[in-house]
């Protein structure tokens, strides 16, 4: 089996028969696009909601606005169709609760808003998502079918 591994603020893409997978998603958002016709997809594992906030980026990557355009766009240049493209997400927990707690540090609602709002704005579906709560998420998406697998800790599996 073929397996490429996506890192904090990285994204790959890939084709059947491999597999995307990502480890330990927190507060982290991890986004998938899949073209179910070329089998082709890929997978971005965002840190941050917005790259504005910061000067002279250069991990496109790490934040949700420009880690899924650029995502996309490498699909695209792969032959992947924008209108075929469909999205899965998993993560964003809050993975730590204070009472008083300010917005700003609720980063993982705050990545799934700018997810969501990333490929509402590029016209890509969310086709299922497993997101927020309180707890720790490992994805594999395969590219034979388009699954995405989630694995949690004492949780067990499931599949979106």
């Amino acid at each position: 089996m073929d397996i490429i591994k996506i890192g904090m603020a990285e994204l790959k893409t890939g084709k059947a028969p491999q597999i995307l997978t990502t480890l330990g998603l927190g507060s982290c958002v991890g986004v998938t696009l899949y073209d179910k016709t070329l089998k082709i997809g890929g997978m971005v594992h965002i840190m941050l909601p917005d790259s504005k906030q910061m000067r002279n980026n250069v991990e496109v990557a790490k934040f949700a606005d420009t880690g899924i355009q650029c995502l996309m766009d490498s699909l695209i240049k792969q032959g992947a169709n924008q209108k075929r493209l469909v999205a899965k997400m998993a993560g964003g927990a809050q993975m730590f609760e204070f009472k008083h707690m300010e917005e700003t540090l609720r980063i993982g609602a705050r990545n799934i808003a700018a997810s969501k709002e990333m490929l509402k704005k590029l016209n890509i579906p969310i086709q299922s998502s497993d997101v927020g709560a309180n707890y720790g998420r490992t994805i594999e998406l395969h590219l034979e079918n388009g699954i995405l697998l989630v694995k949690t800790i004492g949780k067990g599996y499931k599949e979106i």
